[in-house]
């Protein structure tokens, strides 16, 4: 699995805001997701804020308003499983290429949780469920809010 090698991370997040801003796309799957960033979120002591777009596609707009508006930080959820036409390319690239731009134009971290997947499957093993062998909502979540942390220990 991909997950193999994963660094240990564990951040007090006391003081920082952050959004969680998840698809409704491939519902137990997101909701898996959603459960480990939730799960971390909580843990470290951070004030979180979810909101919910129609799919992976609108993470960033949304992600950029939920920064612009006082987040230190983003844990993007998505899934986006292959199908027949090229769609799935289309829409893996505007959330991954979109999200970048996100960080980069607000200097802000976006934990990147969006599930660019073959089959349905491959999404239940990396969804944080029971049986699941990893758990990329609080993989995702982990990241943003150690990256926020360290912005923030950067600017003093």
């Amino acid at each position: 699995m991909s997950g193999d090698g994963a660094p240990e991370i564990s951040t007090d997040g006391t003081g920082l805001k952050v959004t969680i801003v998840a698809g409704r796309w491939h519902e137990v799957i997101t909701d898996g997701l959603l459960a480990g960033a939730r799960r971390v979120l909580a843990a470290s002591g951070a004030e979180v804020t979810e909101v919910r777009v129609p799919g992976s596609f609108e993470l960033p707009v949304v992600s950029k308003a939920a920064l612009d508006n006082g987040a230190d930080a983003v844990v993007a959820l998505g899934v986006i499983i292959r199908g027949g036409t090229p769609h799935f390319e289309y829409v893996s690239d505007a959330a991954t290429s979109g999200l970048t731009q996100v960080t980069v134009l607000t200097g802000k971290p976006v934990g990147f949780g969006v599930l660019t997947l073959d089959d349905e499957q491959q999404g239940l093993d990396r969804a944080g469920l029971e049986g699941s062998k990893e758990d990329k909502g609080a993989e995702a979540a982990e990241a943003a809010l150690a990256t926020a942390a360290l912005i923030r220990d950067l600017r003093g």
